[in-house]
């Protein structure tokens, strides 16, 4: 899963298989082909819910600001 798919991930179901990805390789008896590929699944997980958490927090940072706005227009 990459690119297009990744994107069309909401942040919860990101992070929810981030979770699942984690806890198999803490739980080890995966090959090394496979560890490396649920490292590189979980590096790309991770930056989709980078992408969301900065969405969110520059949407926040934006309401903020037209706040500040309204109220020195006062």
């Amino acid at each position: 899963m990459t690119g297009k798919v990744d994107e069309a991930l909401s942040y919860e179901q990101a992070r929810d298989e981030l979770i699942e990805v984690v806890r198999r390789l803490e739980a080890g008896g995966t090959s090394l082909e496979e560890s490396l590929a649920l490292w590189e699944r979980g590096e790309e997980l991770a930056k989709v819910c980078r992408r969301w958490l900065e969405g969110a927090r520059a949407r926040l940072d934006a309401a903020l600001a037209e706040e500040a706005e309204e109220e020195d227009a006062e």
